[in-house]
């Protein structure tokens, strides 16, 4: 099936970062300030309320901490700045923020409840509803990140379109795998996650959420062996 959620998700992306960029010069320091406190304040909600979707704590625990050391052995963080590096060369950029912003963008734009819950949606009932609202959203925050980051924010869209599209189509192959359950268990283990971004945007602590990736992987293990 085409992901026709995640290709519109990607457009959005797309525009609202050059929006942003064009806005880049414009925007004065403060104004740029208040938008980042602002945007990090309703991700902290939006972390807070889907982690409280939790079912099985300890379960949620053990995958951030296994995860987490999967991550820090594997080096995703180390990855994943090398390939952003790679793709700042190949398009020429010389934007000094290029690498922060495609990897702040990507990390927002692809963990949430909506970027899971709506894959799902799509893959397993054909409704996109839940992916053209967050196409909405995403769309305008990327115009207050590109505005910051610059063109790195832009290029968020392949992993949105990769993570997202492959959800969609494996939701629609292996339908049956998913209970209510193991969505919840995600959703919270999700939420944790974009609690760690809220931090960074308000500057409150830098933590290496690349690394701790695995960690969505780890709790649909968890939660098939254990519930």
């Amino acid at each position: 099936m085409i992901p026709i959620g995640s290709l519109v998700n990607a457009a959005a992306i797309i525009g609202g970062s050059l929006i942003g960029v064009m806005l880049h010069s414009r925007f004065p320091e403060r104004i740029r300030q208040i938008v980042f406190q602002g945007l990090g304040l309703s991700t902290m909600v939006i972390g807070m309320q889907m982690a409280l979707k939790v079912q099985d704590i300890l379960i949620l625990i053990f995958s951030i901490l296994l995860g987490g050391i999967i991550g820090e052995l594997l080096k995703l963080d180390t990855l994943f700045e090398r390939l952003a590096g790679k793709l700042k060369k190949i398009i020429g950029s010389k934007d000094t923020g290029f690498t922060d912003g495609l990897i702040t963008a990507s990390l927002i734009f692809c963990i949430g409840a909506m970027a899971i819950i709506g894959s799902f949606e799509e893959g397993i009932k054909g409704d996109t509803t839940i992916l053209y609202t967050k196409s909405i959203l995403d769309g305008f925050a990327s115009i207050a990140l590109a505005s910051t980051y610059g063109m790195g924010v832009l290029f968020s869209f392949i992993p949105v379109l990769l993570y997202q599209g492959a959800l969609t189509i494996f939701a629609n192959s292996f339908q049956e795998w998913f209970s209510p359950l193991m969505i919840e268990q995600l959703t919270a283990t999700g939420g944790v996650l974009i609690l760690g971004i809220s931090l960074i945007l308000l500057e409150i602590k830098r933590i290496n959420l690349s690394n701790l990736l695995p960690s969505l992987g780890m709790v649909i293990i968890l939660t098939a062996i254990f519930k």
